[in-house]
């Protein structure tokens, strides 16, 4: 899935058992920590835009550096370490790179059904168990556009009930003016949707 797609599945479930919002930035960022392994993406694009000896870090590497147990497990104890309650932070941050790698699992295919991109969960270390899906959906389909819209709007929800948001990761005084508009919005809807 998408890293807006992991950022608001991380923020939906997890965010709500954090107070600081020190705590809340590690376990929502822990959970787009294992798409750091893609990085080799910005180097096969250079290669092949400057004309060099064309790399292929992004299919070699991909998957198979942070999705699995040890990255998750050293993650973890790194987000413990300078976070603020440490034993929840840890915990959370598993789940949270445990969440990416499900919805991995389920809705990142390739262009075709063949496509499957696979777990190694004890990568680097070993490449079994593996684990795929052969359902799983392409990572540009409707499924995932869906899941990112329904997460997006209870982001919105959350934000116009409780009075922040996770541009509250970024900025407060941002947060209060998008906080703000969303009651905005969600008060016109009220009247339009009310008839007044």
């Amino acid at each position: 899935m998408s890293p807006i797609t992991h950022f608001l599945v991380g923020w939906t479930v997890l965010e709500r058992f954090h107070a600081s919002n020190r705590d809340k930035a590690i376990v929502v960022f822990a959970g787009l920590a294992p798409d750091i392994d893609g990085i080799g993406i910005v180097i096969d694009f250079m290669t092949r835009t400057l004309g060099l000896a064309e790399t292929n870090y992004y299919q070699d590497y991909h998957r198979l550096l942070g999705h699995g147990l040890p990255f998750a497990l050293l993650l973890s104890l790194l987000a413990a370490a300078i976070s603020i309650e440490r034993r929840r932070v840890a915990l959370s941050s598993f789940v949270c790179i445990h969440l990416h790698f499900l919805c991995d699992l389920i809705g990142s295919r390739g262009s075709t059904v063949d496509d499957i991109w696979p777990i190694y969960y004890l990568t680097p270390l070993s490449m079994t168990p593996q684990f795929s899906w052969s359902l799983q959906w392409p990572l540009v389909g409707w499924q995932n556009m869906t899941i990112t819209a329904i997460l997006l709007a209870a982001a919105m929800m959350r934000a116009a009930r409780l009075g922040y948001s996770p541009v509250s990761l970024v900025s407060a005084r941002a947060d209060q003016v998008f906080v703000a508009t969303i009651r905005r919005w969600k008060k016109s809807l009220g009247r339009v949707v009310g008839g007044n």
